[in-house]
């Protein structure tokens, strides 16, 4: 049960909470505290764990990695545990935008993969679970991070209604859509065939 009643104004917090949370550039301070480089000269110029796994350091994009996810995780529950279900909805995918559009980086961030599994995990552990497979298995198919994403991201909804876990079925399709539309150049270089491979400078 949530401790506080919800409302509008308690869901703009939430909101405001969950894309401040986001936002933390979390590939970039940790790229600059271990002193691996500027990500944004590096690979695909992007922030999240794909890219900072081009620096050669796998601890620094392993941290990336739980980093992202458990910044929408954690404001996604906690929000739950506060207020309720419709805040933790809001404060999920406000910080899942965050991520993608941090006002810190001129609204240039990452792709969402991590921060789009962590809120699944969440919000609906056994959709989280099944997804993060699900990217795994692709991954472990094509050795592309872009191809795992958008696999996991289509399967997404598909798990959701297998699992009786429809209370998310909506926010599940919104964040399909936004994985879809931020790996938009991924999914040309798929076709093209120049997409590039796990662990590939």
């Amino acid at each position: 049960m949530p401790l506080i009643e919800t409302s509008t104004t308690l869901l703009i917090i939430w909101a405001v909470l969950g894309y401040l949370l986001g936002s933390v550039p979390f590939g970039m301070v940790l790229a600059r505290v271990m002193k691996l480089g500027n990500l944004r000269e590096i690979g695909s110029g992007n922030i999240g764990a794909t890219n900072v796994l081009r620096t050669g350091s796998k601890k620094a994009a392993a941290a990336t990695l739980l980093l992202d996810g458990g910044k929408g995780a954690a404001v996604a529950l906690l929000a739950r545990y506060l207020t309720g279900e419709d805040a933790a909805q809001i404060a999920g995918l406000m910080a899942f935008l965050g991520h993608c559009y941090p006002v810190w980086l001129g609204f240039r961030g990452g792709k969402g993969v991590a921060t789009f599994l962590g809120l699944l995990l969440a919000l609906a552990w056994p959709v989280g679970v099944a997804c993060c497979l699900t990217w795994l298995a692709a991954a472990l198919w094509k050795r592309m991070s872009s191809f795992a994403a958008i696999t996991a991201a289509a399967m997404s909804t598909i798990w959701i209604v297998l699992l009786g876990q429809t209370q998310i079925f909506l926010l599940g399709v919104i964040l399909t859509l936004l994985v879809y539309w931020r790996h938009r150049s991924n999914i040309a270089r798929i076709r093209a065939g120049t997409e590039p491979k796990i662990g590939q400078k």
